[in-house]
């Protein structure tokens, strides 16, 4: 029987003295053989108690790169398991980090669970990679579950590593393994949950808002036809009593007839904002779209900086330059996040330069350019450019600057996945280009290009 020898990895020391936290080891590697195990493998355990918080397994993931998961307990009780790969997905979502880094990790779980594979330690390897590859798409890369000898204790395996395994038994060819982009390996990445939450908030925005938009419409007439009535009684009683004109001082009458059409005007523009607020919301949560629809890329990037508008509305100075576009067929939700983060990388790098040079004379600003392109490949496309004055962009990180988890922000401000998405929603769902120039001291321009 042929061996194969396998590298043995370091067991990393604990992170954590909290007791909530089992003890995290790594099950050595054995020399493989044609007929090994899973227990052959490298077996992470790695237990966290499910109420311990978001911001400590962001901690745990950061400080041991190898992990590829972490396996939840409530005491001896199995909860579930979370990925690095859909921990790190999640948590680069807009807003996700203010909504859970400080709840129980529980709470995440929940929100994100999906059904993972448990494996005896005795399955053969070769068995275990085929089961594993046969299961849905959306879950193709998830860590696989081992069930130990030992009542109630469970180990993860990494598929890269599962995979590796496999391929060094039946001598596979090296590209099976092909770890050089991360890109290459996401080809069905579902970003949902967040969607699942906006949707769920504009939903219940929509109702009190329409409620507001319509009956603002009513109160303008019923205050038309008041007023009618008023000009109407001063019209026949020429010389009110002394009690109606006290009355008349005392609520100031005229200022009220001047100040209410100003008020019902201030409603109607506020509701209108709310309605075409919870639209972009509710455009933004599409983000898990099966199917291609028709939209106008200017309304899906307005919708974008609408909802971004909190953060640029004091310090960014927006430029439009729209081409005239036609309507394209695209997954409007995940064409969204693309601009979302685009356009949030970008204020972001615009804000730290303000911070790192208070007393630069400086205007932050960002540009947005679209353009109709007669020939783009074998037929017509668009192109959007969105071009900022930031600080730019080191041309050695350039290099990187789509890989999966690079990042150059501080832990719990990114985890380096939002251009490794954006990449693959432009490329890979949408046949496109994501391009990248950026000039140290100058700015950057991000240009997408949309076929048709």
């Amino acid at each position: 029987m042929m061996q194969l020898d396998r590298p043995t990895p370091t067991a990393p020391m604990p992170l954590f003295s909290q007791p909530s936290y089992s003890p995290m080891a790594v099950i050595e590697t054995k020399t493989l053989a044609l007929d090994s195990t899973l227990g052959d493998l490298s077996l992470y355990q790695v237990e966290v108690e499910a109420h311990q918080l978001v911001m400590d397994v962001a901690k745990l993931f950061d400080q041991n790169p190898l992990f590829p998961g972490v396996v939840l307990k409530t005491g001896s009780e199995f909860v579930g398991m979370i990925s690095r790969r859909r921990f790190l997905e999640r948590m680069s979502r807009p807003y996700a980090l203010e909504l859970f880094l400080k709840r129980p990790v529980r709470s995440l779980y929940e929100f994100t669970q999906v059904p993972c594979d448990i494996f005896e330690e005795t399955t053969l390897i070769v068995e275990a990679a085929r089961r594993s590859l046969e299961r849905s798409p959306e879950l193709l890369y998830e860590p696989i579950l081992v069930h130990g000898e030992e009542r109630g204790t469970y180990h993860l395996v990494d598929v890269h590593q599962l995979l590796l395994a496999q391929s060094r038994i039946h001598q596979l060819t090296s590209h099976l393994l092909d770890q050089t982009s991360y890109a290459e390996r996401m080809q069905t990445e579902k970003m949902v949950s967040l969607g699942r939450m906006v949707a769920g908030v504009a939903h219940e925005i929509k109702n009190p808002v329409n409620s507001i938009n319509g009956n603002v419409e009513f109160l303008t007439d019923y205050y038309t036809n008041l007023l009618e009535l008023i000009t109407c009684f001063e019209e026949e009683i020429k010389h009110p009593s002394a009690k109606i004109q006290e009355l008349k001082d005392e609520i100031d009458l005229d200022f009220i007839l001047d100040d209410a059409p100003k008020i019902l005007k201030s409603i109607k523009l506020g509701s209108e904002r709310l309605v075409d607020i919870v639209t972009s919301l509710r455009n933004f949560s599409r983000i898990d779209d099966q199917q291609k629809q028709l939209i106008n890329v200017h309304e899906c990037v307005d919708g974008t900086l609408l909802i971004l508008e909190n953060k640029t509305k004091y310090d960014v100075v927006i430029q439009k330059d729209y081409d005239s576009l036609p309507e394209i067929a695209c997954y409007s939700g995940q064409l969204s996040q693309v601009f979302m983060n685009l356009l949030a990388n970008a204020i972001d790098a615009l804000m730290e330069k303000k911070e790192q040079n208070p007393d630069l004379q400086w205007q932050p600003a960002i540009k947005i350019v679209s353009r109709y392109l007669e020939q783009y490949r074998d037929g017509q496309g668009i192109s959007i450019k969105i071009i900022d004055n930031g600080p730019g962009i080191p041309f050695e990180n350039q290099q990187k600057i789509f890989n999966d988890f690079f990042t150059t922000k501080p832990l719990g401000k990114g985890t380096g996945l939002g251009l490794a998405i954006s990449y693959q929603v432009v490329v890979e769902k949408h046949q496109g280009e994501l391009k990248l120039v950026s000039t140290v001291g100058e700015g950057t321009e991000f240009e997408v290009l949309l076929p048709f």
